[in-house]
């Protein structure tokens, strides 16, 4: 199972981020996937609806406590929850939590502190987004308040991926010795707030259905609305300048994003790919999603079809070669978005 947990496994609960673990050199796919698989399996008990809210947030506490080095059931989080996923990958990720972090034990003791800190700071994430939204339908409908308090949410749940990304590979990548840790790292973080907001606007309908707004009640209140308006027909035009306001907010984090990437000297090409694939998967989605007359009625999330990813990971490989053509591809996505 060693070999299978940060391969077969890895891939079949990952998606998209499998292809730029993938490409990365070996040394940082074992920290980057160990950090993946604890948050994925906190994520996987966090979504588990067939068990009660309370007993989630304590469930994904106890992995919190045990990715971070402490004595904690991991066993009963398994008996708990694996029984109750309906994706069999899923339910072999939580029966092999205990292998995680016995590998986690393993890393050197500078990688191990990191893993620890992001996997601490993406469950209080979870644990955020558990007690903050208290239903699990429209009738429970709750909203964020600020948009203060959706920024903090996009760090925890995100941004804060981009610090770790780049510590360890300053650490392991003597082509970055020279970066400035604390500049890289917060333009990391809005690396991964550009990523985490493409959900959130791609995400509003099902959300709402599922009683959770995370466009801010004060900003909707400006509007003359009220979460529970967003479920009415007709509240697309309404909710519009908001949501093209957070679309801008969104394309503000990807440029922060793209200066991170074109940062990354051009040997460095695995980390540059592995950077630009989910920025160009994002931007095409963002494109789609601008396009969209009716922000709110989607009954299913915009996925880019397979073949238009194929079409972009492909043409990258050879544009990661120049900061021009890589910008030039990226200018492009976002010249399709209209504000």
């Amino acid at each position: 199972m060693a070999d299978d947990l940060l391969g077969d496994l890895l891939r079949q609960v990952s998606r998209s981020f499998y292809l730029s673990l993938a490409i990365l050199p070996r040394p940082l796919r074992e920290p980057i996937g160990l950090a993946y698989l604890l948050a994925r399996a906190a994520d996987t008990v966090a979504d588990t609806r067939l068990i009660v809210r309370e007993e989630r947030v304590r469930h994904v506490e106890t992995l919190r406590r045990a990715s971070g080095g402490a004595a904690a059931d991991v066993a009963a989080v398994a008996r708990a929850c694996a029984p109750r996923q309906a994706h069999a990958a899923e339910r072999r990720l939580l029966e092999h939590v205990d292998e995680a972090l016995a590998r986690l034990e393993a890393l050197p003791a500078a990688d191990r502190a990191e893993v620890r800190a992001v996997v601490a700071t993406l469950t209080t994430g979870m644990v955020f987004d558990l007690t903050r939204f208290p239903g699990e339908d429209a009738a429970s409908l709750t909203a964020l308040d600020t948009l203060d308090e959706l920024d903090r949410y996009t760090y925890l749940v995100a941004g804060c991926v981009g610090p770790f990304w780049t510590a360890l590979h300053i650490a392991h990548r003597p082509r970055l010795r020279h970066w400035d840790l604390r500049d890289m790292s917060e333009k990391g973080v809005s690396f991964g707030k550009a990523l985490q907001m493409t959900n959130v606007l791609r995400d509003v309908p099902s959300d709402l259905r599922n009683g959770r707004c995370y466009l801010p009640a004060a900003e909707l209140a400006t509007l003359g609305l009220v979460p529970k308006d967003l479920l009415e027909p007709g509240a697309a035009a309404r909710v519009r300048p908001l949501y093209r306001r957070l679309l801008a907010t969104t394309l503000d984090h990807y440029d922060v994003a793209w200066r991170y990437t074109l940062a990354i000297p051009r040997l460095e090409w695995r980390m540059r790919l592995a950077c630009a694939w989910p920025l160009l998967i994002g931007l095409a989605t963002l494109v789609a999603l601008a396009a969209r007359p009716d922000p709110l009625a989607a009954t299913i999330p915009i996925k880019i079809p397979r073949r238009a990813v194929r079409a972009l990971l492909a043409r990258s490989v050879l544009t990661v070669w120049s900061d021009a053509a890589l910008a030039a591809d990226a200018a492009r996505l976002r010249g399709r978005i209209a504000l």
